[in-house]
């Protein structure tokens, strides 16, 4: 074989060779821009909620609530109402945010519900709030979930949120909701359009059934009961 006829040979297989591995890579970047687009449209489409962790808030109400959630594939964030540093609750047991209410509010102005766990003295600092309360009626206005669990129902009263609607609370609190508001007693949630009521730490299951069939269906709901053998064993 001529060196002629070798150098020209050797030329065309590097060019297939270079036009085959174009297409492979090619084919393999679109494979990663279409599961890449997908898996941003999977999280866009997920429900998202905010749970508010204020000093003295109730443990289990706070728990439970974002547990169950987590469990019926809703994005929760769990927001310190004075920062990201951990939060004791009502019982000395300590909690850590996922992160500050500040910064949850920064990457997401707006969430598919706002939840406020209980707790005396946490309830009492949401109550305070400002930040707290612009964020609820913002989301009441806006149609999303408003929701409460124990004594957190009193900083709806605190901040004009939910008037004329039918709502409960922890019964030592029901001096507090003044007739703005409709009282229900002897039923574990209340709601009444995008407001969620509970009563204490013992309905905190069925308040985040309840959360679960609202943001992501009855079926979902079910198969998280089911699963938590919260009914039925």
């Amino acid at each position: 074989m001529s060196i002629l006829m070798f150098s020209i040979l050797k030329k065309t297989t590097e060019t297939y060779a270079k036009l085959f591995y174009s297409q492979i890579e090619f084919k393999c970047n679109s494979y990663n821009v279409v599961t890449k687009r997908s898996h941003k449209i999977c999280q866009t489409m997920s429900k998202t909620a905010l749970v508010i962790l204020a000093q003295g808030a109730e443990e289990m109400e706070t728990v439970i609530t974002v547990d169950m959630l987590r469990r019926g594939g809703v994005t929760v964030t769990l927001a310190g109402l004075d920062g990201n540093s951990p939060v004791l609750c009502s019982r000395q047991i300590t909690l850590v945010p996922d992160k500050s209410l500040s910064d949850a509010l920064a990457d997401s102005p707006q969430y598919d519900a706002v939840i406020l766990p209980g707790g005396l003295e946490g309830s009492d600092r949401l109550s305070k709030s400002n930040v707290v309360g612009s964020l609820l009626k913002e989301h009441e206005k806006n149609g999303k979930i408003v929701a409460a669990i124990c004594a957190a129902p009193t900083a709806f009263v605190a901040h004009g949120v939910a008037k004329g609607k039918r709502l409960t609370s922890y019964p030592t609190t029901k001096d507090k909701i003044t007739g703005d508001y409709q009282y229900v007693e002897g039923e574990r949630v209340v709601v009444d359009d995008n407001i969620v009521t509970s009563r204490g730490p013992g309905t905190a299951y069925w308040f985040g059934l309840k959360l679960i069939e609202m943001l992501t269906g009855k079926e979902k709901a079910d198969q998280v009961e089911k699963g938590m053998i919260i009914t039925g064993y």
